[in-house]
């Protein structure tokens, strides 16, 4: 009997082993696995397309760690560079934000950097908001002027500390001209990378960059080299190279050809957004498999059905969009609109902006004549 009675308590001791060491480490994995990948979103655009705006749609979300225009200090300490040399830098910054290391701006920034040196900190709620900012609740609605003020004394670190606790993690860039350069980050297995290439009317854009150019023009100089940006061709030749760079983009994006880039890549026009913001800001949203909150949809609508101008760069506060986005068909010549659509036709062929051909058309064309071939 008491043979026997060893032989179960051996038998049960051996089963309770089997059972620890198959089971317990699945309960764990299960455990990790329950929490899902991040969500890495790139707002592809240039300089004056309502990329700001955009942006603010989705630094906005409690869900989401925003940066604006982060590759800003690349081209600041490298701007003897041409955009092309300027690319690889770009995109190893952009990578290393997407998987939350920080220490990348430690080549770009000083050893006593504080979170206030940032380029356009405040213009991100994740920055602004507990743990980077312990003054406003992360479900907040956050000016970047009530940021500014409150929130830059915290250190760099909590850049990085901030970053690691969100789902998703999203960039707003400027300064890549090819959708070929982000290949090896839409293979990387590390990064779950979705991008929403943001394009605007070539004419609306031009018109805007003439408001700001004095603040452009380091950037010009990078993009079609110094000599190029003189004399009254300079700021056709940029445009030029901007609009180019979007006619590739959307082509490698459209297309689709690499397996890669499948579901992956969404073309918005700012028209649109302005024309219809609750939807588009939908669709956005599911794309980059985000909730569009009721407290959202009441600030997207908001923002965009005030009686602001928009007249100051990054200024994103309450404006009426519409009005705002179709400003240059009143206050450009003739003569600058023909040239911007010379140096531009390819893009606005391509994208769906209709080409007005004379003077009084401008005058007298109406906006639903002006998207018929610009909706979606």
């Amino acid at each position: 009997i008491m043979k026997s009675r060893r032989v179960q308590v051996l038998l049960i001791l051996v089963v309770l082993s089997f059972l620890l060491i198959h089971f317990l480490p699945c309960s764990n994995n299960a455990h990790t696995e329950e929490k899902p990948s991040p969500v890495h979103i790139l707002i592809l655009s240039s300089w004056r397309s309502g990329s700001s705006f955009t942006g603010q749609i989705f630094s906005q979300h409690p869900s989401v760690f925003y940066l604006m225009e982060p590759a800003w200090h690349v081209w600041v300490k490298m701007y003897q560079n041409s955009a092309k040399v300027l690319h690889m830098a770009v995109r190893d910054l952009v990578r290393s934000v997407f998987l939350c290391d920080m220490s990348v701006f430690d080549a770009y920034m000083s050893s006593q950097k504080k979170k206030s040196d940032l380029f356009q900190w405040e213009t991100s709620r994740a920055l602004c908001s507990p743990p980077a900012c312990d003054s406003f609740s992360r479900s907040d609605i956050i000016t970047a002027g009530n940021c500014k003020t409150i929130c830059g004394k915290y250190p760099f670190s909590k850049v990085e500390e901030a970053c690691k606790t969100y789902s998703h993690v999203a960039i707003k860039e400027v300064r890549f001209f090819d959708l070929k350069v982000l290949y090896p980050l839409l293979s990387d297995p590390s990064l779950n990378l979705k991008i929403i290439h943001l394009v605007r009317d070539p004419r609306a854009v031009f018109r805007s960059r003439e408001n700001t150019m004095a603040d452009l023009k380091r950037d010009s100089n990078i993009v079609v080299g110094s000599q190029k940006t003189k004399g009254e061709m300079g700021p056709y030749n940029t445009m030029q190279a901007i609009c180019k760079s979007h006619v590739e983009i959307y082509k490698a994006g459209s297309q689709a050809t690499p397996s890669f880039l499948k579901d992956r890549y969404l073309l918005v026009r700012y028209e649109d957004i302005v024309r219809d913001p609750l939807a588009r800001a939908a669709q956005m949203y599911r794309f980059a498999e985000l909730h569009f909150t009721p407290e959202l949809q009441n600030w997207v609508h908001n923002i965009t059905h005030g009686k602001g101008h928009g007249a100051q760069a990054f200024d994103i506060g309450s404006r009426d969009a519409l009005r705002v986005s179709q400003a240059w068909r009143k206050t450009l010549p003739f003569r600058k609109i023909e040239k911007v659509q010379n140096v531009c036709k390819d893009a606005m062929d391509l994208l769906g902006y209709r080409l007005v051909q004379s003077e009084e058309e401008q005058k007298n064309m109406s906006l639903d004549l002006l998207f018929a071939q610009n909706s979606s």
